[in-house]
């Protein structure tokens, strides 16, 4: 496994990269309301990424046919955007996108409400967005890589939520994926220990229902099996000497 440790310049041009990044998403929240088509929200972001002078990495990345990641409701990830896919009041829907700056990625995923949503969809987004908080708190030089994931399991294990266990975090820099493979759910083993200078994209990925996924014909969206909803909560994070640095909040 090759892990990078970053150079201080290259901790900037992430920094610059997220910063970025996590302005795309705060003006794309103000456009998710019902009406919207999925390929609306795609659309913007991509030019919002472009205006700033950067590239979308998911475009084309492997493949993907578009520049944000659109999954709704029971979608957990890589959602194809489409003119005709409307949201609706009560919706969730999780927006999931990257950028590349001066060579440098930055990777990010947020579950918003549509309108007003049920009380069982806030909470999960709640959650989600806790378990992220719960598992950062591990991510401090010293620490293993697998605290992280024990520490995301342990707080959404009391609430009976599915952990997705088909689709993990990962490293982050000059490549949008980069070793280490980071699982949101317990391992027996401790992991690497972490050092000051990794760059981290985290990103729990909580089901209502059951963990099982599947993939749809299109062989990009990943929907939850038994129809639950799911929700996606990721940030770019800096492992320092103290504290971890979120790089992509808003």
């Amino acid at each position: 496994m090759a892990v990078t440790i970053k150079s201080q310049r290259e901790i900037e041009l992430m920094r610059e990269s997220c910063k970025i990044l996590a302005d795309v998403f705060s003006q794309m929240e103000k456009a998710v309301h019902p009406g919207v088509s999925t390929l609306d929200i795609n659309n913007l972001g991509e030019k919002l990424i472009r205006a700033h002078g950067c590239i979308p990495n998911f475009l084309n990345y492997n493949g993907y046919p578009a520049s944000i990641c659109v999954s709704v409701n029971d979608e957990v990830v890589h959602g194809i955007p489409h003119k005709d896919h409307i949201l609706h009041e009560g919706d969730i829907v999780s927006l999931d996108a990257g950028l590349i700056y001066k060579g440098y990625h930055s990777d990010m995923a947020r579950t918003f409400p549509v309108g007003q949503v049920s009380e069982e969809a806030r909470l999960l987004m709640e959650r989600t967005k806790g378990s992220f908080f719960a598992g950062i708190e591990m991510a401090k030089a010293g620490n293993h890589l697998y605290d992280i994931s024990n520490a995301i399991d342990a707080y959404i294990k009391p609430f009976g939520y599915g952990i997705v266990r088909d689709l993990v975090g990962h490293g982050i820099g000059t490549s949008l994926h980069e070793d280490p493979q980071i699982p949101n759910f317990a391992q027996h083993r401790r992991g690497l220990k972490l050092q000051a200078g990794m760059t981290l994209a985290i990103e729990p990925m909580i089901n209502i229902g059951r963990p099982d996924v599947a993939w749809l014909d299109d062989d990009w969206t990943v929907v939850t099996e038994d129809g639950s909803l799911s929700a996606h909560y990721e940030n770019t994070v800096l492992i320092t000497d103290g504290e971890p640095e979120i790089l992509t909040m808003y």
